[in-house]
């Protein structure tokens, strides 16, 4: 067995020092650039809060493979940037009135000024990831690029299964690998690779982040319906509202008879029910159908794979503890 790394003599960070440092540095990267209409509604976003995942991901993935958090710190704004892109172009798409407790950015402005803002917000996270070491630039922008093509594919899947009645729990796992995993997969290679870790580590960080990232979004499923809405911050069965495929209704669907399987996709298409009915009888039939504990299911074997990946990877032992503490902190979230 190969001898893991050791760094001995510099100091082990935690995700709170990383979320803090990226609190501190990611609105000073909008500035106030003018016009305001425009610089507004991106502050905005970045303010309303959330978990920087992500970024904190990088970061710890760098560090736990000798590098300097200082000089990945642009990566790591960059990933969080693009990411505030995507949900408030999804709370554009899902009309959505709330964003972590308070109004989305198309409610609070307009819907045009959102779309706008989102497209500008997306250009400075690739102006940000530019800002990378010159040597590693172009590797990492190109990685970087090609996650975030791959987002937008998966949100068109998204799209599409909206209407359709056949999709299968593997369509919809490839969906979201596409959608949620790919860019958090990415953020720890991204990191891994400004930290100068070989192609095997690159990989193997990769596949930890892809297996994270799923139970993550299964996780999220689970929230959407059975999650306080206070905690939350999102409208309680958002998600059969907008008639979206997650693994919840899929499983339902594959679990129910013909006499449940007909009350659910007349569920679905019933404009006149109030939604805080459609929500209770939809939750009443996922109970009955014991959905829940499937997914529960699922989320515990995508963490077990990751944690087998992260066994394997060549890096300093604490610093590999700190990244499994903080997703193991993550995996009980209720937000």
């Amino acid at each position: 067995m190969q001898e893991s790394l050791s760094i001995p003599d510099t100091e082990v960070r935690d995700a709170g020092f990383f979320r803090n440092r990226i609190e501190e540095n990611l609105l000073k990267a909008i500035g106030h650039s003018s016009p305001e209409e425009l610089y507004a509604p991106m502050r905005y976003m970045l303010s309303l809060g959330g978990k920087r995942m992500r970024p904190v991901l990088l970061l710890m993935s760098n560090e736990m493979f000798g590098g300097n958090f200082e000089e990945a710190m642009p990566a790591a704004l960059a990933v969080e940037m693009f990411h505030n892109f995507t949900l408030l172009h999804d709370d554009i798409m899902d009309k959505a009135p709330t964003r972590r407790a308070q109004q989305t950015v198309h409610e609070k402005w307009n819907s045009n000024t959102a779309i706008l803002s989102g497209d500008a917000l997306f250009v400075q996270s690739v102006l940000e990831m530019g800002k990378c070491d010159e040597e590693k630039r172009g590797a990492v922008l190109r990685l970087f690029l090609n996650s975030a093509l791959k987002v937008c594919e998966g949100q068109q899947l998204d799209m599409n299964f909206e209407k359709r009645n056949d999709v299968s729990l593997e369509e919809y796992i490839s969906m979201i690998r596409l959608k949620t995993a790919v860019l958090i997969a990415a953020s720890l290679q991204i990191g891994a690779m400004l930290a100068d870790a070989s192609p095997e580590e690159q990989k193997n960080i990769h596949a930890f982040g892809e297996n994270i990232g799923i139970a993550f979004q299964l996780h999220d499923d689970l929230l959407d319906m059975y999650g306080d809405e206070k905690k939350t911050g999102k409208q309680t069965g958002g998600d059969i509202l907008a008639s979206k495929k997650t693994f919840l209704l899929i499983k339902a669907l594959e679990l129910a008879d013909d006499s449940h399987r007909g009350e659910i996709r007349n569920l679905l298409s019933n404009k006149q029910l109030l939604p805080e009915i459609k929500i209770k009888l939809m939750k009443n039939i996922f109970d009955r159908l014991a959905v829940k504990e499937h997914a529960t299911k699922s989320i515990n074997e995508y963490f077990s794979n990751a944690f087998s990946v992260l066994e394997k990877i060549n890096a300093d032992e604490e610093r590999k503890k700190i990244l499994r503490d903080y997703v193991e902190g993550m995996r009980g979230r209720e937000e």
